[in-house]
């Protein structure tokens, strides 16, 4: 028997959730602060996205998730001290609506189905 993926789906929405509200406490750009607690978040959902399934994954083939899971890298390992606060921001505003949506959509899915391990 696998190991349940919910508990990493939820998991990922938190640390979506804790990232915007980061995002409304000010920019990041500007508070190193709040900078490092968004890269904290994001390194959290990188690591949990590489544990979802594979089928449930490629249902959503709009998510970029082996870019996720490479910048997941380079904020662990800071690859040349050199991750750019504005690149950061961008990927957040560009990418982690459509995340949300497609973990969402995986957990309704599953709930469709009479799973309710995660609920």
């Amino acid at each position: 028997m696998s190991k349940p993926w919910q508990p990493y789906a939820l998991h990922i929405l938190d640390a979506i959730a804790k990232i915007q509200r980061i995002r409304m406490r000010g920019d990041i750009v500007a508070d190193e602060v709040l900078y490092d607690a968004a890269l904290r978040n994001l390194q959290t959902l990188s690591e949990a996205t590489q544990l979802l399934p594979d089928d449930k994954k490629a249902a959503y083939p709009n998510i970029p998730w082996r870019e996720i899971s490479g910048f997941r890298n380079i904020l662990v390992h800071n690859y040349l001290g050199d991750i750019d606060p504005l690149t950061v921001a961008a990927v957040i505003d560009k990418n982690l609506p459509a995340l949300e949506e497609s973990i969402r959509a995986m957990l309704a899915q599953d709930h469709g189905n009479g799973n309710d391990q995660a609920h």
